[in-house]
């Protein structure tokens, strides 16, 4: 979701410098993609799974911070090979925030969703159906649109978080990642038990797909979009044009070989 960048919070340049080193890394950046969605969904679909698997051992409060821990550990560990997006909606933020090449974006989102599958194909092996696989639904006392509102609001929130920090690396550095998972636990707090809080289309697909269900799909491919959007037009007005800051937290830094 954010790289190591600290050179500064300067006018993105613009150019052609760095393209060949992009090209040489990129098979690194899908790798790091695929294995943080990997390493999220498992755990995100894994504490409700799981949880129901083995008796409801797993509270509802923890099943929220677990996540959020996740992505602050793989932002903290990975986020300079890749950027750390791990969420179609941040992708789509930061390409649309001009920091991230549109042509990368079907890369990264197709690497986010296999990651997303292989763990809940795992996930499928070691606990059957329970609980739908982790997948996340409207709640029971909620209707569809009242779940895609939920999804779009506290995805706006998340992805002009992630913005936010990215275009202030310089002063936030690595640490941008706790606001981040900080943001990740708040709205599952509140917002778990009307959408699950998902704020991220591959965490909601992968289940969808090996569960075989894809009803409610859209709730969570349309709502991160809208929120994503939206922050983008949000991270314009406050911050105006985005810095070089920002291109290297979307990107990850240039490989060295």
């Amino acid at each position: 979701m954010l790289g190591n960048a600290m050179d500064g919070t300067e006018p993105l340049a613009t150019g052609s410098s760095g393209n060949s080193g992009l090209a040489r890394g990129e098979w690194r950046r899908l790798a790091a993609e695929l294995l943080g969605a990997f390493v999220l969904v498992l755990v995100a679909a894994g504490a409700p799974s799981i949880g129901a698997k083995s008796g409801h051992v797993i509270s509802r409060e923890a099943a929220v911070a677990a996540p959020a821990l996740v992505v602050v550990g793989l932002v903290y560990a990975f986020g300079d090979v890749s950027g750390m997006h791990i969420n179609p909606a941040a992708t789509l933020g930061f390409a649309a925030r001009g920091v991230f090449a549109w042509r990368r974006v079907p890369g990264y989102v197709t690497a986010q969703l296999v990651g997303a599958i292989l763990a809940a194909l795992l996930l499928r092996s070691l606990v059957g159906t329970a609980e739908n696989l982790g997948a996340t639904t409207p709640g029971p006392n909620f209707s569809d649109w009242q779940a895609l509102v939920t999804e779009v609001t506290p995805t706006t929130i998340l992805v002009g978080v992630i913005l936010g920090t990215a275009h202030g690396a310089k002063i936030v550095g690595h640490n941008g990642a706790l606001a981040v998972g900080g943001w990740v636990a708040a709205a599952g707090l509140f917002a778990s038990p009307v959408s699950g809080a998902s704020m991220n289309p591959a965490r909601s697909i992968g289940p969808d797909i090996v569960r075989g269900d894809l009803t409610t799909a859209w709730i969570y491919v349309v709502g991160p979009a809208i929120g994503a959007i939206i922050a983008v037009g949000v991270s314009l007005v406050l911050h105006g044009q985005p810095s070089e800051a920002s291109r290297l937290a979307a990107e990850g830094e240039p490989p060295t070989r």
